[in-house]
């Protein structure tokens, strides 16, 4: 009978494969509680770091970013109320996605608009967005140079040094 063929076959699984998803989960424990114990640096905090080296802030701009009923993102100097920059529907991604993350903790904890953002160009040529009203930041170098540049030039034009 077909039956009794299929009760015969028995499902196997070799130790090796076992073992070794074993090790990978043992060497993954003792990594994250040699981190805890302090054995092994943790990931580094770039404020931190940058205090550490002594790295200060090369250019400071504050921004207030507007949604317009069109879909368009106003972005305004926050000290001048200056135009710097409209982004139409479909352009600024990386603008509308790293600002609506910081809006929305501003909205978790019930702060409006009022405080603008800060954009900081540091020694070392990184870039930060960050929210002095909720403390969070951006480290927008961090997501490759092409998006660096989006917000490289929101900061005012560098004199040449001729």
């Amino acid at each position: 009978m077909i039956v009794r063929e299929y009760e015969k076959d028995e499902i196997t699984v070799h130790k090796a494969p076992l073992m070794l998803m074993g090790g990978m989960v043992a060497i993954s424990l003792a990594l994250t509680a040699s981190v805890t114990a302090g054995l092994f640096p943790r990931q580094s905090v770039p404020s931190e770091a940058r205090a550490t080296a002594g790295i200060t802030a090369a250019q400071v701009r504050s921004l207030k970013f507007f949604d317009e009923p069109d879909g368009t993102v106003r972005v305004e100097d926050g000290a001048s109320a200056e135009v710097l920059t409209r982004f139409g529907e479909g352009e600024g991604g990386f603008i509308r996605a790293t600002v609506r993350s910081l809006v929305h903790q501003r909205r978790i904890r019930g702060i409006g608009a009022e405080t603008p953002f800060t954009l900081t160009e540091w020694q070392n040529g990184n870039l930060t967005l960050a929210d002095p009203a909720t403390g969070r930041s951006v480290e927008v170098s961090s997501f490759g140079p092409d998006n660096r540049a989006v917000y490289q030039n929101l900061l005012p034009a560098k004199e040449s040094t001729r």
